[in-house]
């Protein structure tokens, strides 16, 4: 376990240095979550840090792990990923000054200062945005061996870019709240803090477009716990290709449920309540994707017969 652990720590040192420190942060929100009794838009006001710093220390030990497959190392890459941290650690700054000072930190315009920390995370997550996509191209350009998890860090890698795309439309103009100093909204129909899911705080009473964001972000992690999955469970049954083309359907079908949830939200329509056009997509994806699966292993070749090749 120390073995494996300190080579966790070497896969990329600054963001498994990051990936500690938003894990410290984590725990401490949390206490702040049952200690302060301060309630912002609807929720404890140490929930968005706290909610915030846990999704940085998945995406920070995911991406530092896929860094680690590169068959050489990629000094692109690696500066890449350091920007990220740089980034990322912007976002958290802002985020936990914002709560400190007992206000929001998103769409809060209300003061040049808040406008002014506002426009910094806008300006970070770009960059952050351009990082990750830098590293994309970098691992589809060193090929991975393992083909199953070259298939998942790719999908994976993109999908995630398409989840930060999905927040793109709690900035635009129609999401304007018509309060004052208030420049977007999460959610749709509704105004933010309204009733929501636990923990996560989705709109229960209308659309939500942190779900599709979420859904898409955390292909990062679902794709190759897949991969690992298919290889743990049907390694001797399917073949590398066959597990392969598996991942590629799985990838389409999460990127077209991201875009779905997206629509969704932007229709006004709690997750929780779809109409019959919602169900109807759902299930036209469903059958899409059974279908697609059911071709891919009626095609398998079996193991014995690949070694024989």
């Amino acid at each position: 376990m120390t073995t494996a652990l300190r080579g966790a720590a070497n896969w990329h040192r600054p963001l498994m240095i990051f990936v500690a420190t938003m894990a410290v942060l984590a725990v401490i929100c949390a206490v702040g979550v049952f200690a302060d009794p301060r309630v912002l838009t609807g929720a404890p006001i140490w929930l968005k840090p706290f909610k915030f710093s846990v999704s940085f220390v998945l995406y920070g030990v995911t991406l530092a792990w896929m860094l680690s497959l590169l068959p050489r190392r990629s000094r692109v890459a690696e500066w890449a990923g350091t920007v990220i941290v740089a980034m990322s650690l912007i976002e958290m700054v802002v985020i936990v000054g914002q709560v400190m000072r007992g206000t929001t930190s998103h769409f809060n315009g209300t003061t040049p200062l808040n406008a002014a920390l506002f426009s910094a995370m806008g300006a970070s997550i770009m960059v952050l945005f351009v990082a990750h996509f830098v590293i994309g191209i970098v691992m589809l350009q060193r090929r991975i061996a393992d083909r199953v998890a070259a298939r998942a860090v790719g999908w994976g890698l993109g999908l995630s870019l398409l989840g930060m795309l999905a927040a793109v439309p709690m900035v635009l103009p129609m999401q304007e709240p018509g309060i004052e100093g208030i420049s977007g909204a999460h959610s749709v129909g509704v105004l933010d803090g309204g009733p929501g899911l636990p923990l996560v705080g989705w709109s229960t009473t209308g659309g939500d477009l942190r779900i599709g964001h979420f859904v898409g972000l955390h292909a990062l992690q679902a794709l190759p716990i897949l991969a690992i999955l298919l290889s743990r469970f049907f390694g001797t049954r399917l073949d590398e290709h066959t597990r392969a083309r598996l991942l590629v359907v799985a990838g389409a079908a999460y990127g077209v449920l991201t875009v779905l949830l997206t629509w969704q939200a932007l229709r006004g329509q709690p997750l929780l309540r779809p109409d019959a056009l919602t169900l109807a997509a759902v299930a036209a994806l469903v059958v899409a994707t059974a279908t697609a699966t059911g071709l891919v292993v009626a095609r398998r070749r079996s193991p014995e017969l690949v070694l024989a090749a």
